[in-house]
């Protein structure tokens, strides 16, 4: 009979845990959803001049914002409590919870730009999806709230001893945020090919303005582009634009679009023909012959590498 007040006790309190844990995200996206609509006319004007820098950073950023409170209140949060049960029970229940709260949390956004419909779709599944796994998490704990932590985490901290204390924030609860960082990857892939395509194209255009002034004045033209991003790549315009649409596939990947990388493989094969075309075209160049074929052997085609010493060709010898 003990035992059983005990156990009832424990998952009371566990249960009582376990609705508080998410609140200190919760009140804060609340807080700013009320500061903004303080700030937004009647009219439908948004006044982001009147908003705190925070609650202006709140709304340009959503995507850092989701990241940011996921780190706060679920690496850190829920990592401090795991310490003070000695347990990490409560990472298991609520990675069903997670996907609703960010789902509501875009959804609610001021920022946000959906299709009312298609997002009501998303979210009645994802709440049905996250209903079928909490249903079956509690099954399996046989409706106890912390009975048990996984037991992957009971054989980690077997096997990091004394070390499992600081081990666990990045092997039970870091880990988790790169599911969300995948966007930021993306982010980052997509800006770094637009950034590098552009530079790219600007010094191919400095290049061929510079030729075009040396024919009109009757000068020898440079033969070949061998500065700049192109010193380490034949082609960097072509590698940036590549970058931007791997990282849209990426996009496409943390949403569950596996096909979108089908895309980019094809937009990749056909800037591969393309290359070809290309580097044939400036072979009939008589002018560039031989420095563009001194350029092939010691230049990268597309990743950005550095020069490689020309293999000596039978002539040479």
């Amino acid at each position: 009979m003990v035992l059983l007040v005990n156990i009832s006790n424990m998952a009371f309190k566990n249960a009582l845990i376990a609705f508080m844990a998410p609140l200190p995200s919760i009140i804060f996206y609340i807080s700013f959803l009320n500061h903004y609509q303080l700030q937004h006319d009647d009219d439908g004007d948004d006044n982001l001049q009147l908003l705190s820098p925070l609650w202006n950073w709140c709304y340009q950023h959503p995507l850092l914002l989701a990241n940011t409170l996921f780190f706060f209140n679920i690496d850190v949060g829920f990592w401090l409590i795991s310490l003070l049960q000695s347990s990490n029970w409560m990472i298991d229940l609520y990675w069903t919870v997670i996907p609703v709260l960010l789902v509501h949390l875009f959804a609610n956004h001021p920022n946000a730009e959906y299709n009312q419909w298609r997002s009501m779709v998303v979210v009645v599944l994802t709440w049905v999806w996250a209903t079928r796994l909490t249903h079956n998490y509690f099954r399996r704990e046989k409706w106890q709230w912390g009975a048990r932590e996984d037991w992957r985490f009971t054989n980690m901290a077997e096997q990091h001893g004394q070390n499992w204390w600081w081990v666990s924030f990045f092997g039970v609860y870091l880990i988790q945020q790169p599911l969300n960082i995948w966007d930021i990857i993306a982010v980052i892939v997509c800006m770094s090919g637009i950034v590098y395509a552009y530079l790219a194209d600007t010094q191919l255009h400095t290049f061929v303005s510079k030729n075009e002034r040396l024919k009109e004045e009757g000068k020898a033209m440079v033969p070949n582009l061998d500065e700049g991003l192109w010193y380490y790549s034949r082609h960097p315009n072509y590698f940036g634009e590549q970058l931007w649409w791997w990282g849209l596939a990426i996009f496409g990947w943390n949403l569950g679009c596996t096909w979108a990388f089908v895309g980019a493989l094809m937009n990749t094969l056909c800037l591969a023909y393309v290359t070809t075309l290309v580097e044939k075209r400036m072979l009939k160049q008589e002018y560039r012959v031989v420095a563009y074929k001194m350029y092939q052997k010691t230049t990268s085609i597309w990743v950005p590498w550095f020069k490689s010493s020309p293999k000596p060709s039978i002539k040479d010898e």
